[in-house]
């Protein structure tokens, strides 16, 4: 396990440099297996040194490309699989580890694809604001085609904070986490709004 202090998701690339003696060892023992390992978020304390408050659901990734450098540090391009749920922590002798279970989103009757359309639509909407509107829109148009995974990678292209997106991975269903998504879009849109509409009030007349 590799507890982070950002959330990885699944269907989203993950780049990280690895340094710390126990998450180099981390990921030999991955390449010498399967390529796999898991990540949750570190709700209290650092990636570095352990003594860290972990949640319990977080993401197994793969690993898609590896290069070590001369000082032994690796660099890593990993992506999420599938999330998973912590059933217990063990020794973090050589580096964490817990005894994990895959936890797939639950089942849904809602439209899907229309929600995802308006999901991208209101995410479009408040990215067109942005210095970054061109790149977002790139990003778009490269979601996969899967509803379930394109929520992930949506939730991964927004402005939300780790706490924020920890909560759209544990969405019990695809159509929960799109919805929590909408809404925060919304939210994003009226704080825009507000924020123009005071700039406008403070602005001398030309």
């Amino acid at each position: 396990m590799f507890p982070l202090g950002s959330v990885a998701l699944p269907g989203v690339g993950l780049p990280l440099q690895v340094f710390e003696p126990r998450y180099r060892a981390l990921i030999l023992t991955s390449l010498s297996s399967d390529r796999l390992f898991g990540s949750v978020l570190i709700e209290r304390g650092s990636e570095v040194g352990g003594d860290d408050q972990r949640t319990s659901f977080g993401s197994l990734l793969r690993i898609i490309d590896a290069q070590e450098d001369v000082n032994g540090r690796w660099f890593i391009t990993a992506v999420g699989v599938e999330r998973l749920r912590v059933l217990e922590w063990l020794d973090d002798d050589p580096f964490p580890r817990a005894i994990v279970d895959s936890w797939p989103d639950a089942h849904c009757d809602a439209d899907l694809p229309l929600l995802l359309q308006l999901a991208i639509s209101l995410s479009l909407e408040v990215g067109m604001r942005s210095e970054s509107a061109a790149d977002l829109q790139m990003a778009l148009d490269l979601l996969d085609p899967d509803p379930t995974t394109a929520s992930f990678q949506l939730l991964a292209l927004s402005a939300l904070g780790p706490s924020d997106q920890f909560e759209g991975l544990c969405a019990a269903s695809t159509s929960d986490r799109l919805e929590f998504l909408c809404d925060s879009f919304r939210d994003q849109r009226s704080d825009l709004d507000a924020l123009e509409a005071l700039n406008r009030r403070e602005s001398p007349d030309e």
